[in-house]
């Protein structure tokens, strides 16, 4: 319970703090203007790593005990993000900055004693600290800008991150001793997917150097910490395929820099995305690719993590290989994916009848499903944990405050507590549900599918759909690579059928209720009321069977 606490609390700290820092951005000139290598066009605030980074640490502060190691991670990530903020607000340069990330790599090797002893394509496949050291600490400067450079487009560098972290809190979950690297990535991942709901294109707020910075030393850490110490039984060498695409990219752009006699440091418009956009690619389809390959990297270093050093470093270097030629061929022929911009497509009117049908009643059907879920569920669940009572107890009273003091369902705070029901639920209804009978479990299968279609239905058709921009984005992307990544991993036994239903229906349940909460503009809904009424019932039994 207490990694699903430092799950929902990183969402909820980077969700609040992010829109309270936009609003004094300016004032503090952590705004990033357009230039010529940038592809946005007005200012945007580069606010997005405060809250990455302080929704990411506060969990694991309170959750983990300070041990050295947990010290200088801590101590790591924030000497990043305050030079981090000090370039946001000043532009300081690379060598300040890089400063900055050898006293962050230098504190984790020297007083957390996390570094490199074991190697691939060594005799016996350890190395001395005379060698380890150094590697360590190039190694994660390396991370770190690799990742700063990779944030080039919106939601790109935080969607990337995203499937390394899965990929390392699952191998972390699978260990015995992984729990400290598994409540890190987890904190991450919420801290970032409460950024993503800014950074979606066109973005509101940027993460800026100090969220960049900051997820670059993250994945380095706990690729380190996961090969070198949690698991020695993984193969050193399928950090590459972790780490995925941000390696080679970084690799290749200095490497074009040195050849044409310019300094490596210096900013150019030759990364990946650049020269997606370059070929006609539209931003959501850069940003897809490199979400598509990114996934492939991961989910093949995951099923691979076992196998020959040899074997994994060569599966890398055909995809790294495989990917800029293809790129490079291209380029040569000039390819153009979209000559111009296409316009805009009249949308279909359906006339009385079919707005019935295809508006109103998948709408409907997703407010009366997802209601009668939540609530059903809530009286159904066998056993409801004190500490998920409480929780559940809490929401119930903030929901009913909102409802009486907020501006409406839309509102930031109503929005996350609806999450947080939702997400509570669906978790104690995968592993406290009764036993049901074969026909009561094929219903819940056709009654979650008919919800799907309601929903593809609802959004495609929605009469407000320009205007309460519900278009599907990279981010909706990135959830369905997600899902699928989860499905492909759960053949290699690293899911039981309960994790993968549990993927799968929040899914759907998430999905469904940002819909309604957005196509409603009333201050009560019935989502909002089930949501109040399912964490009072969770509550109430909670508190009185504990």
């Amino acid at each position: 319970m207490s990694n699903l606490l430092a799950f929902v609390a990183a969402i909820v700290i980077s969700m609040v703090l992010i829109p309270l820092m936009s609003r004094v951005a300016t004032r503090f000139g952590l705004v990033d203007l357009p230039s010529e290598r940038k592809v946005h066009t007005t200012p945007v605030p580069r606010v997005g790593g405060v809250g990455i980074v302080i929704g990411t640490l506060v969990p694991v502060m309170l959750l983990l005990v300070p041990d050295n190691l947990i010290q200088s991670y801590v101590f790591g990530a924030s000497v990043l993000f305050v030079f981090g903020l000090w370039d946001d607000a000043f532009e300081i340069g690379h060598y300040p900055k890089f400063v900055g990330q050898v006293i962050a790599a230098l504190v984790v090797v020297l007083y957390g004693d996390l570094y490199v002893t074991r190697f691939p394509f060594l005799p016996g496949g350890e190395i001395s600290p005379e060698f380890g050291i150094p590697f360590t600490l190039i190694a994660i400067v390396g991370m770190v800008n690799a990742m700063n450079h990779s944030d080039g487009l919106d939601g790109l560098a935080g969607g990337e991150s995203l499937f390394t972290l899965g990929a390392i809190a699952l191998l972390s979950f699978i260990s015995a001793d992984g729990m400290q690297a598994f409540t890190i990535a987890v904190a991450s991942i919420g801290g970032i997917l409460g950024f993503l709901r800014y950074n979606t294109h066109p973005a509101r707020v940027f993460m800026g150097d100090s969220g960049s910075q900051f997820i670059g030393y993250t994945l380095a850490f706990l690729a380190i910490l996961l090969t070198q110490k949690i698991d020695t039984s993984l193969s050193p060498a399928v950090v590459l395929l972790l780490l995925g695409l941000p390696i080679a990219d970084i690799l290749v752009v200095l490497a074009k820099r040195a050849s044409r006699g310019k300094n490596i440091f210096r900013a150019t418009r030759n990364h990946i995305h650049h020269r997606l956009l370059d070929l006609g690619f539209l931003h959501r389809e850069s940003v897809i690719i490199i979400y598509s390959l990114q996934m492939i990297f991961v989910t093949t270093g995951v099923l691979m993590r076992h196998a020959d050093n040899v074997i994994i470093t060569a599966t890398y270097l055909i995809y790294c290989l495989l990917v800029f030629t293809v790129l490079g061929v291209a380029e040569r022929a000039g390819w153009k994916i979209h000559k111009s911009e296409q316009p805009h497509q009249a949308r279909l009117t359906p006339d009385e009848f079919g707005w019935n049908i295809l508006v109103v009643l998948p709408r409907r059907f997703l407010t009366i499903g997802i209601s009668v879920f939540l609530i059903s569920a809530s009286l159904f669940i066998v056993h409801v944990p004190d500490d998920f009572a409480k929780m559940s107890l809490l929401v119930a009273f903030l929901i009913a405050v909102d409802l009486f003091t907020g501006y409406g369902q839309r509102t930031i705070m109503r929005r996350v507590l609806i999450y947080i029901i939702a997400a509570q639920v669906g978790f104690l209804w995968i592993n406290q549900r009764p036993v049901w009978s074969n026909y009561a479990a094929l219903a819940e299968v056709i009654v979650f599918a008919l919800m799907s279609v309601a929903f593809i239905v609802a959004v495609k058709y929605s009469p407000r759909r320009r205007k309460i921009e519900f278009e599907l984005t990279a981010t909706d992307y990135l959830v369905a690579f997600s899902v699928l990544a989860v499905l492909i991993t759960s053949r290699a036994g690293l899911w039981d059928v309960s994790s993968v239903a549990f993927v799968v229906q929040m899914v759907v349940i998430l999905y469904s209720c940002e819909l309604l909460i957005t196509e409603n503009r009333g201050k009560w809904s019935w989502l909002s009321a089930a949501s109040m009424v399912a964490g009072l019932v969770l509550g109430v039994r909670g508190l009185l069977t504990g």
